[in-house]
């Protein structure tokens, strides 16, 4: 089926970047649609329903700032769960009528730019062709799952599961034999959540997750008596919102709260030590970007953050081969270079005796059998379900999976080939009118998402405003622009311990992709800083006619 309307933008992806993008430009009177794969919207969170899932940044900052639905609208935790993130995704819909401009169960399969007449024509696995002038890419960063090409997985009996795939009904796991393959964020959520009705728990290891304390609370908990300078963490009244809101554009992190504003150096030993403790008390995120900004670029900062860490924790295992397992004495990567998992119970049920852990780094998974799977020393280990917290083709393979051609015979895919390129983290040169919001080479996971993605949506609404005004079709990158942009976000992460590190936040975790920075790291206000110099300087950088 084919619509013969040209839409202003066509927006694929109903997640926040996508509904913050579709209430931008709606607002500002562009005929807009979005296209979503899902059957409803929430993006990450529609199909995040394994138990435990939610999300790591605390409220009021983990929503739109749209004041007509927070101020009708109350979170339950700090740390809004699933569940509540999809309450909330039902409020935002009733309350601003967004599921009329987007079209459900649609994925779109491929975009061709017409470059005499400056539209883009979009087509479907629902066979349905669409025309616009502007393509918004909000396909988020986890939208591509990954599932290793693990020998004999067709011939494993059991069930297995995808963390990202979990069945909507859910599953009955008491008295199984489970295993879990991964232990970033969904399989530390999955742990904790699942390890005391199971049977007996194998969980595969490739690296141990830097897990830091939740501390999570319900609204309904009884308030704690603090003193003014105390750094337990508070329900925040709706009457701060909109100052909070502010403020978080204002953080490196986009979070309500900043770095500590002394330098590591600055500080003796026993003063660091209070800092640590104080974020440590204070929970969340706290202890990774609240305390010294110096551990991203300073290996002795790193080594003492990692080395408080490390005492917290081997303090809480009981077994002495899971402890050096979990929390080792010397570091396996950089402390913060990897996002680190917020928890509640992870590290009680690992100490439990029916749970086992197995280091796939130094005994990796040969096969998986009939039964169970093989692993190097430990022969075959038998599992009635196998769950694969295995990840995603992070920040590119949402992107990626669409076949995106510039009308000139070049499609996206072939130009990142050998390498991401970009300009401000929101567009490519030789695409013209395409951007994308919350990708590659912008703050992404270095950030609070919302924010990061509410300033990249601001820019784009009000650049094409601003084509609209002055009667212009057709915008896209320079290539020198591009250069400059993607060298500088290269540059950035080059100059800190992040490289050292094998993570998806430079495409390490999938085997092929090139291993390159793709976040930006300067930090939420330079980054802003950096959009708003396009935008004061007539868009540099830019072509447009």
């Amino acid at each position: 089926m084919e619509s013969t309307q040209i839409l202003d933008a066509l927006i694929i992806g109903a997640g926040l970047s996508g509904l913050n993008m579709l209430l931008n430009l709606r607002k500002l009177g562009f005929s807009s649609k979005i296209y979503e794969t899902g059957s409803y919207l929430g993006g990450a969170w529609f199909w995040n329903r394994y138990p435990g899932a939610g999300v790591d940044s605390d409220i009021p900052i983990y929503q739109l700032n749209e004041k007509e639905v927070w101020s009708s609208f109350d979170f339950k935790e700090r740390f809004p769960s699933r569940q509540e993130l999809m309450r909330y995704f039902r409020h935002l819909d009733k309350t601003l009528g967004l599921s009329k401009y987007i079209i459900y169960n649609t994925f779109v399969t491929s975009a061709d730019f017409d470059d005499g007449e400056n539209i883009w024509h979009i087509k479907t696995d629902t066979d349905l062709s669409t025309s616009a002038r502007y393509l918004i890419l909000c396909t988020g960063f986890q939208s591509k799952r990954y599932t290793p090409p693990f020998k004999g997985l067709d011939t494993f009996k059991g069930e297995w599961y995808h963390s990202n795939a979990w069945p909507e009904e859910g599953l009955n796991l008491v008295k199984k034999r489970v295993a879990i393959v991964g232990t970033g964020a969904s399989g530390v959520q999955i742990i904790q959540e699942i390890g005391t009705q199971v049977a007996h728990l194998t969980v595969y290891q490739r690296s141990p997750a830097y897990c830091i304390p939740m501390r999570q609370r319900s609204f309904n908990d009884e308030p704690i008596v603090t003193s003014s300078n105390s750094s337990e963490w508070q329900f925040p009244n709706k009457i701060e919102y909109e100052s909070i809101f502010n403020k978080i554009k204002s953080t490196f992190s986009g979070f309500a709260t900043d770095f500590y504003p002394e330098k590591f150096d600055n500080l003796s030993a026993t003063e660091r030590q209070k800092v640590y403790e104080d974020s440590w008390t204070h929970g969340g995120c706290a202890f990774w970007l609240f305390a010294f900004s110096e551990l991203f670029t300073n290996q002795e900062a790193n080594d003492e953050a990692y080395a408080f860490w490390a005492e917290k924790i081997r303090a809480r295992i009981h077994h002495p081969i899971k402890k050096d397992l979990l929390a080792p004495l010397k570091p396996i990567y950089a402390w913060g270079s990897k996002r680190p998992c917020l928890e509640i119970s992870y590290y009680d049920v690992l100490n439990q005796t029916n749970v086992d852990i197995i280091d796939v780094s130094s005994s990796p998974i040969i096969e998986f059998t009939e039964n169970g799977i093989k692993t190097k020393t430990e022969g075959v280990v038998p599992a009635d379900i196998v769950i694969l917290a295995t990840g995603f083709d992070a920040l590119t393979g949402g992107i990626l999976d669409i076949n995106i051609s510039n009308g000139k015979g070049n499609s996206i895919k072939e130009k990142w080939r050998k390498g991401t390129k970009s300009y401000l983290g929101v567009c490519a040169s030789d695409f013209p009118n395409l951007f994308w919001v919350y990708g590659p080479h912008g703050p992404a996971d270095f950030s609070n998402a919302p924010t990061s993605i509410g300033i990249q949506c601001d820019w784009i609404a009000n650049l094409l405003l601003k084509m609209q005004k002055t009667g212009q079709t057709r915008i896209v990158a320079n290539e020198n622009a591009e250069e400059i942009w993607t060298k500088h976000v290269q540059d950035l992460w080059k100059s800190s311990l992040l490289p050292a590190t094998d993570s998806w936040y430079q495409g390490s975790n999938i085997p092929g992709k090139i291993k390159e920075a793709l976040c930006y790291i300067g930090g939420v206000p330079s980054y802003n800083g950096k959009l708003n110099s396009c935008r004061d300087n007539d868009y540099e950088g830019f072509t447009s006619a």
